[in-house]
């Protein structure tokens, strides 16, 4: 089992150390303590909590196949005669995108506008962190 700590938890979460707290005292999280009594939680059900939270907000008249989409804010867009480089802020994520310049244009992509990067790719990368471990566990 995997076990996170106050602070992993929170930034998993995008909520500070004390809302973390708050969601254990009011019995909305379960937590122990490791081997040297720190409050740890359960790495699963902080997952499932992040996944409860992250509701993506509705943005009528929009369909598409992508299942990973991000809502969020331009906050930088680099645009020569050709290509833009467009970056997004979607909750704890920075997401960037390069097009053309006309498809920047044509969308109105500027600094505080809000938009949604739709990622649908045929090969995605994911690298494991460091797993906590308990008193006893073994690589």
């Amino acid at each position: 089992m995997t076990q996170l700590r106050v602070r992993e938890a929170a930034l998993f979460l995008g909520v500070s150390e004390d809302t973390v707290r708050r969601r254990v005292e009011k019995g909305a999280l379960e937590a122990g303590t490791d081997a040297a009594g720190r409050m740890v939680l359960d790495g699963a059900e902080v997952a499932r909590l992040a996944r409860d939270l992250a509701v993506a907000p509705d943005v009528p008249g929009t369909a598409s196949s992508a299942r990973n989409r991000f809502v969020g804010l331009v906050t930088d867009v680099v645009m020569d005669t050709v290509m833009a480089q467009v970056e997004l802020q979607c909750g704890p994520f920075r997401v960037v995108s390069l097009m053309s310049s006309e498809a920047a244009r044509e969308l109105e992509l500027a600094p505080g506008a809000v938009a949604t990067a739709s990622v649908k790719a045929t090969q995605v990368v994911i690298e494991a962190a460091p797993v906590a471990r308990t008193d006893g566990d073994r690589p």
